[in-house]
C-alpha cells in the first residue's frame, strides 16, 4: 500500500495546486478524483489493478502531511501500514491509515475525510466527449525547451498553443512586450488552431512528473495530460484560459 501512497502523493500534492483527493474502490477498480483550488486542473486517475486497501468512498484530505509521515524514516523497511475502520450505520467503512514502524515503537494516524463530506467538497465532474485535435508522447528535449521559455518569459502565466503545418508551437507573450515562441512539437498529426491559452506552471509541473505522458489539445477549449506512472494512469484535464 505505501507504494500507492507515495505515488498518490507525488502526483498531487507534490505538484503544489491539489491538495484534496477523493477515492473511490470497489472490488472491480480504484479511482482517485482531484482539482486544483483554482479549477485549472481537474484529475481523474484510475489503478491499474483494484487495490484491495482501498475500498469504499473516502477523502484524503492534508496530502502534506501525509507525504511527511511517508518520508520519516522510521517507516523506511518493515513498517506496518494498515486501514483504521470504523462501524457506521451497520457498515465498516475507513477511517484512516494506521503507521508503525518495525519495532511497534513509533506510531502515526492519518484521518480520512468521510465519504458525506468529501462527495459535498469534490462533486465528480463529468466531462462532455472532446474531439482531440492532436496528441502525442511529449520528448524530454521538448520539454526541456518548454521550461528554457518559460524562464525567459517568467512573466507570463499563459501560453498559446496552436499548429502550423505540422508543427506545434508554443507562444509566450504578444507584440506589444517581450515575446518568444518555439517549436514543442515536430510531425504531429491533426490540427490546434483555435489559440487557446493555458497555465503555463499547471502544465509544466505535470509535464515533470516523468512516466508514460500522452499531450492531448482540442479546438473545444480542453488540453489533457496523461500520465502513466506504472501503478495508476493519471489523466489531468485542463480548461482553456483566457488571455
Amino acid at each position: 500500500m505505501k507504494d500507492y501512497l507515495l505515488d498518490i502523493v507525488k502526483h498531487t500534492h507534490s505538484l503544489g495546486f491539489i491538495s484534496l483527493v477523493k477515492v473511490t474502490g470497489t472490488d472491480k477498480t480504484t479511482t482517485f478524483e482531484g482539482l486544483a483550488e483554482d479549477r485549472s486542473v481537474i484529475l481523474q486517475a484510475t489503478t491499474k489493478t483494484p487495490v484491495a486497501d482501498f475500498m469504499g468512498t473516502f477523502g484524503m484530505p492534508n496530502l502534506d502531511k501525509l507525504g511527511v509521515i511517508l518520508r520519516i524514516p522510521e517507516y523506511a523497511e518493515n513498517a506496518n501500514i494498515s486501514i483504521n475502520k470504523q462501524d457506521r450505520n451497520g457498515e465498516s467503512v475507513p477511517v484512516g491509515i494506521a503507521f508503525e514502524n518495525a519495532g511497534g515503537d513509533f506510531k502515526n494516524d492519518y484521518r480520512f475525510m468521510a465519504s458525506e463530506i468529501i462527495n459535498e467538497k469534490l462533486k465528480t465532474v463529468k466531462m462532455r466527449e472532446v474531439n482531440w485535435g492532436i496528441q502525442f508522447q511529449p520528448t524530454v528535449a521538448s520539454i526541456q525547451r518548454f521550461k528554457f521559455m518559460i524562464s525567459a518569459n517568467s512573466e507570463e502565466t499563459t501560453f498559446i498553443a496552436k499548429t502550423e503545418g505540422t508543427d506545434l508551437k508554443f507562444y509566450f507573450g504578444d507584440h506589444s512586450t517581450h515575446a518568444g515562441n518555439f517549436v514543442f512539437q515536430h510531425d504531429v498529426e491533426g490540427e490546434a488552431t483555435r489559440g487557446w491559452a493555458w497555465p503555463v506552471e499547471q502544465v509544466s509541473k505535470i509535464l515533470s512528473l516523468g512516466g508514460d505522458t500522452t499531450f492531448k489539445f482540442s479546438d473545444d477549449g480542453v488540453a489533457e495530460i496523461v500520465v502513466d506512472s506504472g501503478l495508476a494512469e493519471y489523466r489531468y484535464l485542463l480548461p482553456a484560459q483566457s488571455k
